[in-house]
């Protein structure tokens, strides 16, 4: 056998983080990993290979866009968090923050296509050569440089003048998002409009709890009992608005919109992410 069971051991930290930012899934990646070592011990017997851990990433990448493959003939959207069993969540989260992965990126790869996603990881993620993703693609360098370049385009796609001249003072979002995250009530307060309002969806509340809340003092104490949420939050644009995304492992689950006038936050609506939500990279930020 041209590889050993301590090579494929060796880089099977490396395969796993690969597969995952290809599939968005660590569940789905251990089983593309696990795929790949079963072609490896059975293919037919042939000579050395030099880079074990390189061939196995291409054995990897082909099982990952084989995959990618199956779920886009099948017409399957990428699964929301609340679709996701919790043990799978948890596992995807903790990939995210022990590999300190973004979290808007692995939300914005859902929408390229599987040669776009394959060769945009492989290169610009893990420094894969063109040559090596061509023969993971089945296609030529020209065309493996092509699919990363549009993933690059899509990924990093311009916005509309309007929403860009429609958004509201970045600095005192970031500011509020901040002292949600660390629990500071009093600074939330002090950021909050007297009058200002939180909406949302009542399936992402506890079952009697009110959509609407009015008021700085009752809408930075209510806050503070969703710290995880926000913590897994991250800025995108969705359907042509710039909001915050919470996406705990990566996943879909709500977006925050947040409203400001006169250095106050003004309106916090939470909404339920939806599975024709359309997910672009966020505006750059701009000085009030």
């Amino acid at each position: 056998m041209p590889i050993t069971v301590e090579e494929f051991e060796t880089a099977r930290p490396h395969l796993l983080s690969a597969a995952h930012r290809m599939l968005g899934s660590a569940h789905d990646a251990q089983d593309a990993v696990q795929t790949a070592w079963l072609r490896v011990m059975t293919a037919r017997s042939s000579p050395s290979i030099e880079n074990p851990s390189a061939w196995l990433t291409t054995v990897t990448a082909r099982v990952c866009l084989d995959e990618l493959r199956a779920r886009r003939r099948r017409n399957e959207a990428p699964l929301l968090a609340d679709a996701i069993p919790a043990a799978e969540l948890a596992a995807d989260e903790a990939i995210l923050r022990t590999e300190d992965v973004s979290r808007a990126l692995m939300v914005l790869l859902n929408q390229l296509t599987p040669p776009q996603r394959i060769a945009y990881v492989l290169h610009d993620l893990f420094s894969m050569p063109f040559d090596q993703i061509a023969h993971v693609l089945g296609g030529t360098v020209p065309s493996a440089k092509k699919h990363a370049s549009r993933a690059r385009q899509r990924l990093d796609s311009a916005q509309h003048a309007s929403e860009r001249n429609s958004r509201p003072d970045q600095q005192i979002v970031e500011a509020f998002l901040t002292a949600a995250r660390t629990g500071d009530t009093r600074r939330m307060i002090q950021l909050l409009a007297p009058d200002s309002v939180r909406d949302a969806d009542a399936a992402l509340l506890p079952h009697g709890a009110r959509t609407t809340v009015i008021g700085a003092v009752d809408i930075a104490t209510e806050t503070g009992y969703f710290r995880d949420r926000i913590q897994a939050a991250c800025r995108l644009t969705v359907n042509n608005k710039s909001v915050y995304l919470i996406a705990p492992g990566g996943h879909p689950l709500a977006t925050i919109e947040i409203s400001t006038a006169n250095q106050k936050v003004t309106r916090i609506a939470l909404r339920m992410a939806r599975a024709d939500d359309h997910f672009a990279a966020a505006l750059p930020s701009t000085s009030s």
